[in-house]
C-alpha cells in the first residue's frame, strides 16, 4: 500500500477539500444509519403496541439525508477532481523535468497511457475506498454496542460478517487482483503505443498496403486488454458475491432471533441492512484496488527516475559573456551504448558564427543536447564564458541559448501562442519584429485573423518552408545571445533552403550562432567550421 499512501501524500494541498468531503460523507452515512434505526425502533414499537406513530426525527433524518448526500457528492466529486488535476501537473512537471531533450527512450503512447489512463484509474481511491473504508471502520464499533446492548450473541455474529465484509474480503480482494490490475495497466498501454504508432504513420502505412498487418496488431494489443479486464471484472464481480453473501447471513442471523427479541430484532435489522448498504461496494473496490495500486506504480515510476542533469546545490554566478567551450568531452547515451565523444574539444567564441558538420550519428544534435544541458558529459567539460555548466541552474543556462532543432514542434494552437513560448510576455510590436525578421511577416499579415490565426497540428496549415521560418521567428523572439541551428533546413527543398539560410544570415546579426548542418550551401555567413568524425571535432576552416 506504499505506492497508494504516496499518492494520497501527493494530494495533501487539497486536503481541505478531501477533510470536507469526508465529514459530509460520514454525515451523510450518520443520517442515513439514524433514519433506518429509528424507522426500525418506530416499527418495532408498533409491532409491540399495536400503534405507528411518524415522529419528528424521521422527517428530519430523512430530510438531512437527502441533502447531506447531495453536498457530500458535491464536495467529494469536487475534491477528486482537483486532486487528479494536480496529480496530473505533478506528473507532468516530473516529466519535464527529466525529459527536458524530449521522451527520449520513452515511448509516446507509454507515456500518454500514464498521464490520461493510470490517473484515472486512480479516482476511486478517495470516493470508493477512502471514504467508504472510514465510515466501516466507526460504523463497526457502533453495530455491535447497539445490538449487543439486546443479544450480545447476535453483536458478535453480526459485527464479524461485517467485518469480514468492509475490512477482510477488501483486503484479500485487493491482494488477489493486483497481478491481474498489473496486466490490465500494461495492457492499456500497449493498446494506446501501438494505436498511437499507427496513426503517426498511416501514410506510410497505406503507401505499402500494411492496413491489414497493423490492424491485426491492435487487434492483438485489444485482445489482450480484454482479457485483462475480464479477468479483473471476474475477481471484482466474485468479492461483490461474496459481500452479498456476508450481508444476507447477517440479516438471516438478525431475522433467526428475531423469535427471542421480536421488538428489537426489527430494530436490529433495519441497522444491519443500512449498515451493510453503506459497506456493500468495499469489496468490490478493493478488487479494483489492485489496478490502482499497478497504477500508482506506474505513475510513481516516472517520479522515481533519476533526473539525468541536477541542479547545482549552490549555483555559481552567471556568466557575464557567452562563449562556449568543449573541455575533453566523453559522452554516451546508456551505458551499454557506443561512446558518441571520445575527448571532444571546441570554441566558440563569443559572437562567432560556427558550422558544425558531420553524417548522421556523429553527434550533432547531441552537442547541443550537452550545450543546453539537457544531458551532461560523463568526462570533460562544456564552460559558458568560463564557468562549467554543472555549476549553473539549467533554467539559466536555457535562458542564454535559444534553439531551433530539425523537428522543431508548432503547436495546435494561434500563431501568437506559439510564438510567445519563447518569450511569454512579449507584446505584439516584438511578435511582429520577429515574423518579419524571419520574413513570414507579410503572409501572417494576409491571413484573416493574423496572429490568431490557428496553426493546426504540427503547424499542418502552413507549408514546410512557412512552417519553418515561423520556429526561426519563434528562436528569433527569444532574448537568448547564443543560437543553436540544429538542421533548420532539413525537409526543405534547395530553393526554399537557400531562401531560409539567406534570412538566417540576415537574423541573426549580433548574436553567437551554432549552426548543425550535413552539408553548407555557400550562402551561409561563417566563422568557423567544425567537422565531427570518431567522437573528435576536427576544425575544418577558420
Amino acid at each position: 500500500m506504499a505506492d497508494l499512501l504516496r499518492i494520497l501524500g501527493l494530494w495533501r494541498g487539497r486536503l481541505p477539500w478531501l477533510l470536507a468531503g469526508l465529514l459530509l460523507a460520514l454525515a451523510s452515512l450518520a443520517a442515513a444509519v439514524g433514519l433506518m434505526a429509528v424507522s426500525g425502533a418506530v416499527i418495532g414499537v408498533a409491532v409491540g403496541t399495536g400503534v405507528l406513530l411518524a415522529p419528528v426525527a424521521l422527517r428530519g433524518l430523512g430530510t438531512a439525508r437527502v441533502v447531506l448526500r447531495y453536498i457530500e457528492r458535491l464536495v467529494t466529486h469536487a475534491a477528486t477532481f482537483r486532486a487528479l488535476a494536480d496529480l496530473r501537473v505533478w506528473f507532468f512537471r516530473r516529466l519535464a523535468v527529466g525529459s527536458a531533450g524530449g521522451l527520449g527512450f520513452r515511448q509516446a503512447g507509454d507515456v500518454l497511457s500514464r498521464l490520461v489512463g493510470d490517473i484515472e484509474a486512480l479516482d476511486g481511491l478517495y470516493l470508493r475506498i477512502l471514504v467508504p473504508l472510514v465510515g466501516a471502520i466507526l460504523l463497526l464499533p457502533l453495530l455491535v454496542v447497539v445490538i449487543g446492548r439486546h443479544a450480545p450473541g447476535l453483536a458478535a455474529i453480526v459485527g464479524l460478517l461485517f467485518a469480514l465484509s468492509a475490512l477482510v474480503l477488501p483486503w484479500f480482494a485487493a491482494r488477489a487482483t493486483v497481478d491481474a490490475g498489473t496486466r490490465l495497466a500494461a495492457a492499456a498501454g500497449g493498446l494506446r503505443i501501438a494505436v498511437l504508432d499507427t496513426l503517426t504513420g498511416l501514410r506510410e502505412v497505406r503507401a505499402f498496403n500494411a492496413e491489414g498487418r497493423m490492424l491485426a496488431r491492435v487487434q492483438a494489443r485489444e485482445a489482450a486488454l480484454l482479457t485483462a479486464q475480464d479477468d479483473l471484472s471476474r475477481r471484482t464481480a466474485l468479492a461483490g458475491a461474496l459481500a452479498f453473501l456476508c450481508a444476507q447471513g447477517g440479516l438471516l442471523a438478525v431475522l433467526v432471533a428475531a423469535g427471542i427479541h421480536p421488538v428489537g430484532a426489527v430494530a436490529a435489522a433495519f441497522l444491519v441492512v443500512a449498515a451493510f448498504e453503506a459497506v456493500g461496494g468495499l469489496p468490490r473496490a478493493g478488487a479494483l484496488a489492485g489496478h490502482a495500486v499497478a497504477a500508482a506504480r506506474r505513475v510513481l515510476a516516472i517520479a522515481d527516475e533519476p533526473v539525468p542533469v541536477p541542479d547545482p546545490a549552490q549555483p555559481a554566478l552567471l556568466p557575464a559573456g557567452h562563449a562556449l567551450h568543449f573541455e575533453a568531452v566523453q559522452f554516451r547515451w546508456l551505458p551499454d551504448r557506443p561512446p558518441v565523444f571520445d575527448s571532444l574539444t571546441l570554441d566558440v567564441p563569443q559572437g562567432s558564427r560556427v558550422a558544425l558538420l558531420g553524417p548522421s550519428g556523429a553527434g550533432k544534435s547531441t552537442l547541443a543536447a550537452l550545450a543546453l544541458k539537457v544531458a551532461a558529459p560523463q568526462q570533460g567539460r562544456v564552460l559558458l564564458d568560463g564557468t562549467d555548466l554543472a555549476d549553473l541552474p539549467a533554467a539559466a543556462v536555457r535562458a542564454r541559448i535559444g534553439w531551433l532543432s530539425q523537428d522543431t514542434h508548432l503547436f495546435d494552437d494561434t500563431i501568437r501562442a506559439n510564438l510567445r513560448l519563447a518569450r511569454p510576455a512579449a507584446d505584439d510590436a516584438a511578435l511582429w519584429a520577429a515574423l518579419d525578421a524571419a520574413q513570414i511577416g507579410d503572409v501572417v499579415r494576409g491571413l484573416p485573423d493574423q496572429l490568431d490565426t490557428w496553426v493546426g497540428e504540427g503547424g499542418i496549415r502552413f507549408s514546410g518552408g512557412q512552417g519553418r521560418r515561423l520556429a526561426l521567428a519563434r528562436a528569433l523572439l527569444s532574448p537568448a545571445p547564443i543560437l543553436i541551428l540544429d538542421e533548420p533546413c532539413a525537409g526543405l527543398d534547395a530553393d526554399t533552403e537557400r531562401d531560409f539560410l539567406t534570412t538566417l544570415n540576415e537574423a541573426v546579426e549580433g548574436r553567437t550562432v551554432v549552426l548543425i548542418a550535413h552539408r553548407l550551401t555557400g550562402v551561409e555567413r561563417l566563422d568557423r567550421i567544425w567537422r565531427l568524425s570518431g567522437g573528435k571535432a576536427v576544425a575544418a576552416a577558420a
